[in-house]
This record gives C-alpha cells, structure tokens and sequence, in this order.
C-alpha cells in the first residue's frame, strides 16, 4: 500500500487539466498568420509525446542499451516508477515558470508543448511501471487486483486533487483578496499553485524512496511473458475422449 500511495501524486498533477488551457487562452496560440491551435487541443500533446517515448524505449533505447551490455538490459518497474515521479515535479516547475500572472502576452503557446510532453513521458514511466509492478509481485491468482490498482490510484487522485484544490483556494482568499486559482487569469497566481504542487512531488519522491528501500529487492521478471503464461493457465482444458481407430 504504501509504494501503491505514491503513484497518487502523478495522477493529481495530471488531473490540473483547466490550467493549462487557461495559459494556453493567455498566449500566442498562432502556427501562422492565419492558423491558430484551440487552447483545449494542447492536451494531445501530452499522449503524443507518451506515445513517441514508448516506441523510442521500448524499439530504440532498450536494444540499443542491450546490444552494448552484450546482454538483455531493462528498467525494474520500481526504477520506472522513480523515474516517472522525478519527471513530474519537473514538469510542474516548468508550469510555474511558464505561467504569465499578468493576463495576455505575445509569448507563444508552443512553450506550453514541453509541461505536456513532460506529463506524458511521467505518465508511460509511472503508468506502465506500476503496471508491471504489480503484476510481478502479486500471485498470479491476483492479477485482476493488479489491473485495478492503477485505476484505484487515479481515482482516489481525482478525489484529492479537489481536496487540494479546495483548501487552497480557501487558505488563498480573503478580504480584497484573490485566490491563487481565481477564474481570472490576471488576478490569480497559478505558478504559486503550480510550484506547490511541484514541492509536494517533491515530498512524494522522498517518500517513495523510502517506501521502495523499505520494501527491498523486488522481483525481475518479464512480465509480457507472466502475463501470457497466465492467460495460458486460465483457458480451459477440455479432456475429450477421442475414438481409437486401431481397435476396428
């Protein structure tokens, strides 16, 4: 449970969807003079940029690493998930920086393609880590709790985020007083909310490192090969006696 608790953090700062389309509507948005991205199109870049680094991972980097071992090489799940917690806390620095508390300037949007891109590769290191960690330390009899988890993390994600969300902008406000998440963008301060968030991935990559150093050695496995050996396993075996034609 408690290397299961610190995926949450992830999810909570990808859940901050209406920020980034609000910077995105107080930004230059144009590809030229006449062309124009909608501020709520910038999110498909956070899954191209996890699909792009998937593909790079898996069909460049791992042989490419493997072939200079001399032997199969790969990250543990508990290292991709390390890694994916790192990446997120940069990409909220990021968002604080590149936020503009003074309301419509000429900066270009395009800026806003790196804090996506960012959340997508901390989505395919996290996701895909968790993924497999579950799977290689749960008995194969609990596989169907192991697909759940992630799911489980990501909503209870979604429940806190508000929770934060809420106290903020309750601690934020007061007399004659913007919110730091006021709905206008020219009074509020979103990269003091932005570099919050950032310290508090910053907590949760301490916590994981001592849930993970408490937790031990954990299981190498391929878990693409666990998992088809599981299906295997599940399918049904039929015994079907079948007729011996040598005894006519």
């Amino acid at each position: 449970m408690p290397l299961w608790s610190t995926g949450i953090m992830i999810s909570i700062n990808l859940s901050q969807s209406s920020f980034p389309f609000l910077q995105a509507l107080s930004m230059d948005r144009h590809l030229t003079k006449d062309i124009e991205i909608p501020a709520g199109s910038f999110g498909m870049f956070m899954m191209i940029a996890l699909t792009i680094w998937i593909l790079i991972y898996d069909r460049v980097l791992i042989p490419l690493a493997s072939k200079i071992q001399g032997k199969q090489v790969r990250l543990r799940p508990i290292e991709r998930i390390g890694i994916g917690i790192f990446i997120s806390c940069i990409s909220m620095l990021i968002s604080g920086l590149l936020n503009n508390p003074n309301g419509l300037v000429a900066m270009s949007a395009m800026w806003l393609i790196i804090q996506h891109s960012l959340n997508g590769i901390a989505e395919a290191f996290s996701a895909i880590g968790q993924t497999e960690f579950y799977y290689s330390e749960l008995p194969m009899n609990m596989s169907s709790l192991a697909s759940a988890l992630f799911g489980l993390g990501a909503a209870v994600a979604n429940l806190l985020a508000s929770v934060i969300f809420s106290v903020v902008d309750k601690l934020t406000k007061g007399e004659g007083k913007e919110s730091w998440i006021s709905s206008n963008i020219n009074k509020g301060h979103y990269e003091n909310y932005y570099w919050l968030l950032a310290i508090m991935t910053a907590f949760n990559l301490v916590y994981f490192l001592v849930c993970s150093w408490a937790y031990g050695p954990t299981v190498d496995v391929d878990i693409t090969k666990r998992m088809l050996e599981g299906s295997d396993d599940e399918m049904p075996q039929e015994n079907v006696s079948r007729p011996d034609l040598n005894s006519h």
